[in-house]
C-alpha cells in the first residue's frame, strides 16, 4: 500500500512535467526553461500553485493572477500518469521491466495529448523514444543473467520496430492506392495520403518496447478503438480524419497489460 502511494505521488509530480512537454513540444519551446508560467498573463506559477491536483482544485481551474481558465487537460495528464504508474508497479513490482515500459507509458502520454491538440507526433517522442527503448531492451539483456548476455531482448526490439513501422506503412500505403487511385476517390481535406508519417514512427516506437507480435496486436486494436470516435465525428462534424495517435497509445497498453490473454482468445492453444 505504501509503495502504491508513493509510485502515486511520483506519477503525479511527472505527470505535470509531462503537461510542460505536452504543452511546449509542439511550439519548439524548452521543456526545461523557462519556468512555468500563466500562457495569458506569462506571471510565474509559484510552486504552491503547482501541486498536482490539489493546486488545480484549490484555484478552481483558473489562475491565480488573471483568472485565465486552466485547462482541464492537467489534472487528467497527472491522474492518467500516476493511475497508470500504479498499473505498472502492480504489474511488475520494482524490477526494469517496470522502469522500461515506464519510459514507453512517459512517451504515449506526450504523444497522445500532443496529437489530440495539434494533430502531430513530435519526433522527440517516437524517433527519441523508438532509440531509448532499444538501448533500454539491449541493456535488458544483462538482466537475464549478467554473466552471459542474451541477445533475445535486443533482437525482439529490432524486430518490433521493423514489423511495427512496416505494417502500418503499408497498410496505409495500400489504403490509399485502392483509395484515391483506383476508386479515384477526392482528396480527404487536401491530403491524399490516410496515415501519417508520425503514425509509422509511434508504433515502429511501440515495437521497440513490445516486440513484433504486441506491436501487431496493437495495430489491429486500434482501428476498433477509433471506430466510435469517427463515426462520431463524421456525423457531427462532417470530418473524415482524426488523431490516430491515441488509439494507437490506449492499444499499446491494452496489448501491454491483456496482450497474451488476447491473443489466446483470439488464437486458443491447440
Amino acid at each position: 500500500m505504501l509503495a502504491g502511494i508513493i509510485v502515486f505521488v511520483f506519477g503525479s509530480i511527472v505527470g505535470s512535467f509531462l503537461n510542460v512537454c505536452i504543452h511546449r513540444m509542439p511550439k519548439g519551446e524548452s521543456v526545461v526553461w523557462p519556468r512555468s508560467h500563466c500562457p495569458r498573463c506569462q506571471k510565474r506559477i509559484p510552486g504552491y500553485d503547482n501541486i498536482p491536483f490539489i493546486s488545480f482544485i484549490l484555484l478552481r481551474g483558473r489562475c491565480r493572477f488573471c483568472k485565465e481558465r486552466i485547462s482541464l487537460r492537467y489534472p487528467l495528464v497527472e491522474l492518467a500518469t500516476a493511475g497508470l504508474m500504479v498499473a505498472l508497479f502492480n504489474r511488475f513490482g520494482l524490477s526494469y521491466d517496470f522502469f522500461f515500459y515506464m519510459v514507453m507509458l512517459w512517451s504515449l502520454i506526450i504523444a497522445t495529448f500532443v496529437d489530440i491538440s495539434h494533430r502531430i507526433i513530435p519526433d522527440e517522442i517516437s524517433v527519441g523514444g523508438l532509440i531509448i527503448g532499444f538501448i533500454m531492451a539491449s541493456v535488458k539483456g544483462l538482466t537475464v543473467n549478467p554473466l552471459k548476455y542474451s541477445f533475445l531482448p535486443m533482437l525482439r526490439s529490432f524486430s518490433g520496430i521493423i514489423a511495427g513501422g512496416l505494417i502500418i506503412y503499408l497498410s496505409g500505403r495500400l489504403f490509399d492506392l485502392v483509395y484515391f487511385k483506383w476508386m479515384k476517390r477526392p482528396a480527404i481535406n487536401g491530403e491524399t495520403e490516410s496515415m501519417g508519417g508520425g503514425d509509422v514512427k509511434l508504433l515502429a516506437m511501440i515495437g521497440a518496447f513490445m516486440g513484433p507480435q504486441k506491436a501487431i496486436l496493437a495495430f489491429f486494436l486500434a482501428p476498433f478503438l477509433g471506430l466510435v470516435t469517427g463515426i462520431v465525428n463524421l456525423v457531427t462534424k462532417k470530418d473524415h480524419t482524426m488523431p490516430y495517435g491515441p488509439f494507437l497509445s490506449i492499444a499499446a497498453l491494452l496489448s501491454l497489460f491483456w496482450g497474451e490473454k488476447i491473443i489466446h482468445l483470439i488464437l486458443p492453444a491447440g
